[in-house]
Parts: C-alpha cells; sequence; structure tokens
C-alpha cells in the first residue's frame, strides 16, 4: 500500500495573510520552528511561500535603496526583497503545493527536486491550505513498526507464501525458493517500492539463470 500525504501531514497550515508585516512573518518561523511560511490569500488560498533566506535578504543587502545599471536581474530581485515589508512583497510566487492524496514518494520528489523542506497541503475542491507536509514528516516513514511495514511488503508480493520475511530497522531479508532468477531480481524490485525501506538484502535461491546472455555466433 502507497502512503499518501494525508497519513503523515502535520494538521496545522503554517501560514500568514499577504499583508503580513516583516516581523509577524518572522515570530511566526520562530513560534512553529519552522524555515518557510506559506503566503495565503482572504480565502486561504496559498499564493506563495516566505523563506527564511528571503528574510536574510534584509540583513545582507549594503545597497537597498540604489540601483547600478551594472546589476543584473537577479541582483535587482534581491534589492526588491531587501526593501520588502509585506509578505506579498517578500514572497516567491506561485506556492509549490501537494494534496491529501498526493503520494508520499512523490511530494518527496517535489522536495527534492525545487529544494524546499515543507509544502502546504490544500484542499483539491476548495484549493484552501488544510495542513503542512515538513521533510521530517516524510523521514518517519523509515520509523514506521516493523509489524506495517512487513504486512505492505506482502501487499505488493506476487505471492508471498514463496518467501520468508524478516524486517529490522528498515532493512528487509527476504529468502526462500523460486525457478527463475528473473523472479528473485522481481521481488527485491517489489519489496523497495514500499514506503520505510531503507534496504533489502535477497537469499532467494533460484533453480535457472533466465538472465543469461548468450553471445552472438561469430
Amino acid at each position: 500500500m502507497s502512503l499518501e500525504v494525508k497519513d503523515i501531514m502535520g494538521r496545522v497550515a503554517i501560514a500568514v495573510l499577504e499583508d503580513a508585516p516583516f516581523g509577524d512573518i518572522v515570530a511566526a518561523m520562530k513560534r512553529y520552528a519552522v524555515g518557510a511560511v506559506t503566503v495565503i490569500d482572504a480565502d486561504r488560498r496559498p499564493v506563495g511561500v516566505v523563506s527564511e533566506d528571503d528574510l536574510l535578504l534584509k540583513e545582507i543587502d549594503p545597497v537597498r535603496h540604489s540601483v547600478s545599471i551594472f546589476e543584473s536581474r537577479q541582483q535587482r530581485h534581491e534589492h526588491d526583497k531587501a526593501a520588502a515589508v509585506t509578505a506579498a512583497q517578500l514572497m516567491t510566487s506561485p506556492a509549490i503545493i501537494v494534496t491529501p492524496g498526493t503520494l508520499v514518494r512523490d511530494a518527496a520528489r517535489l522536495m527534492h527536486d525545487k529544494h524546499i523542506k515543507q509544502l502546504p497541503v490544500i484542499d483539491p475542491e476548495t484549493r484552501c491550505i488544510m495542513g503542512t507536509l515538513h521533510q521530517h514528516d516524510v523521514l518517519r516513514v523509515f520509523t514506521r513498526p516493523a509489524a506495517d511495514l512487513e504486512a505492505d511488503i506482502r501487499a505488493v508480493l506476487a505471492d508471498p507464501g514463496t518467501v520468508s520475511i524478516e524486517t529490522d530497522k528498515g532493512v528487509v531479508r527476504i529468502s526462500g525458493h523460486v525457478r527463475w532468477r528473473s523472479q528473485a531480481i522481481a521481488l527485491v524490485e517489489e519489496v523497495r517500492t514500499v514506503e520505510g525501506v531503507v534496504d533489502v538484502v535477497c537469499e532467494v535461491v533460484s533453480d535457472n539463470d533466465d538472465l543469461v546472455v548468450v553471445p552472438p555466433l561469430m
């Protein structure tokens, strides 16, 4: 069974309104110990995100009120953010979001690809924010109870009765006997698809190697 965002998400929507002042944004990050907050409109729909990096520009930008013709577009953009005082001025837009039905694996890939540590979770019908998914929520899949992990592993195997399964801190050891080597490899691939599996140790014995490549006749 594939885990979905709703299975691990935080039910607290960490967000500020578009007109939230700089100080309130800092206070929200401190209160919830997060590195970013979602910016929402009056209807609670995410419109952007303000991160600690956005706020730090206020401190590190030395020429906040001057513009050079030699500046790059990125430098001008950073100067604008350094002078910003509200969430709407500071935010990166649009907000990258997920829904409760998003697969955890897909959410993790989104975080990795976009270099972000949290995602607002929205109601798919109203588009309103309803929670937050953090990186540490995703990593909790690797601390799942062994019984739950083993049950999910057996659920994905085509014929779980042919092998023995043992789990220890996310490492899965499978042993048994199959007819073909390709079947043993398929077992390993199936087990790796289960959320919470750290590694797979395969001790399955096969009678025949159907993966041997026969060289062409010269």
